[in-house]
């Protein structure tokens, strides 16, 4: 693997829509026609096949496309103990849509109980890199993982195990520090967080979500850094955590909106992360003034390039936007991506594979204009 450290000049978030087959294989495997190691050979191929398009297309930190994965989130709870999940009657509210991921929740304590499948996932990924290329994982950031059992909508259980929520808090922080410890040791050096939390506390319903009154949403921003902070703490000195903010992302559809400036001096200050992943590819997201708060040496990657519709952006409007970012960050730790992920769930968004990759290209294109 080469000494490459996320993110790359032009980068991807992580997830790629499935192919069909691989579809029809997760299909056939929850109706017990083929059996896990089938299951595992189809994914490997499509796994196979989707790397080598990713170094076909230039891109140096390689994924596995979140292939293995019905959603980007749930499926890394799933590899801890005390949490169990069933498929969903009602879904989750998106703005035209409602997202149809399993309802997850607590069945105990929760705990790290070691051996979790994404080990053998990244390190799949990790034989596949070569001098020329490096390679990341992509997880739940730890307030992610609170929220989902913090939440009002889940109370009610979660009540049931957690009579103090600073325990679950603690107990969930205690499980990242000892997956990251058998991450790097599986030879993990990028690491990324995937957080809807930041986004959701700028929605203008936030306080509606979370339950809380103004300054209950106060503290929660505090609950959240001082979560992922305590996480990271400790962690070797060359492994990359960076953070991808999001605001939903299920077939094209969001779930919440609101600019950066909430959260900006918690998040974008505090955060000990080295890099940021931020959603820009629309109003919903606010103008680029909150980066004025991102501190020490940290880069930030402009999510410009949209992967909820196929229609390419106009690439001297992607330039200008770039411009306009440097009036807060300097040009050497900006960098472009997607906005978000083209399959944060097994459905995908609504563009094809080829219109995917159109994407993709034309982030390379403007970065190696734009940044040399």
């Amino acid at each position: 693997m080469a000494e490459i450290k996320a993110p790359y000049r032009y980068d991807v978030v992580g997830s790629f829509l499935r192919p069909k087959k691989l579809k029809e294989a997760r299909e056939s495997f929850s109706q017990g026609k083929i059996s896990k190691e089938q299951l595992t050979t189809v994914e490997n191929e499509a796994i196979d096949d989707l790397i080598a398009k990713e170094k076909k297309a230039g891109l140096k930190i390689l994924t596995d496309g979140e292939f293995r994965r019905q959603a980007w989130h749930l499926d890394f709870m799933w590899g801890f103990d005390g949490i169990d999940h069933h498929p969903t009657k009602t879904g989750l509210p998106f703005h035209g849509e409602q997202a149809l991921i399993d309802d997850t929740f607590l069945t105990g304590k929760v705990s790290y109980k070691g051996n979790h499948p994404f080990l053998e996932h990244f390190k799949y990924v990790l034989s596949k890199t070569d001098a020329e290329t490096s390679c990341k994982l992509t997880i739940p950031a730890p307030a992610q993982f609170y929220a989902q059992f913090a939440m009002p909508f889940a109370q009610d259980i979660t009540d049931q195990f957690y009579k103090d929520y600073d325990e679950l808090l603690s107990d969930i922080a205690s499980g990242y520090k000892a997956f990251i410890k058998d991450v790097y040791a599986a030879g993990c050096r990028n690491l990324q967080f995937d957080d809807c939390t930041w986004g959701m506390l700028v929605d203008p319903n936030a306080k509606v979500f979370y339950g809380v009154d103004d300054k209950g949403l106060e503290e929660l921003k505090e609950r959240f850094l001082d979560l992922n902070n305590l996480a990271i703490d400790g962690k070797p000195a060359d492994l990359t955590i960076n953070t991808h903010v999001c605001r939903g992302n299920y077939h094209s559809t969001y779930a919440n909106e609101g600019a950066y400036d909430g959260v900006a001096k918690f998040l974008l200050a505090r955060e000990n992360v080295n890099a940021y992943f931020l959603e820009f590819d629309d109003k919903r997201s606010g103008s680029f003034e909150p980066l004025r708060e991102v501190s020490g040496d940290k880069k930030v990657v402009l999510g410009l390039v949209t992967t909820k519709s196929p229609v390419l952006e106009d690439k001297e409007v992607v330039k200008r936007r770039i411009d306009e970012a440097t009036k807060y960050l300097p040009l050497d730790r900006l960098c472009l991506s997607p906005q978000c992920g083209f399959a944060s769930c097994e459905i995908g968004n609504k563009l094809t594979e080829d219109e995917q990759w159109a994407k993709v290209n034309l982030v390379k294109e403007i970065a190696e204009e734009v940044f040399g």
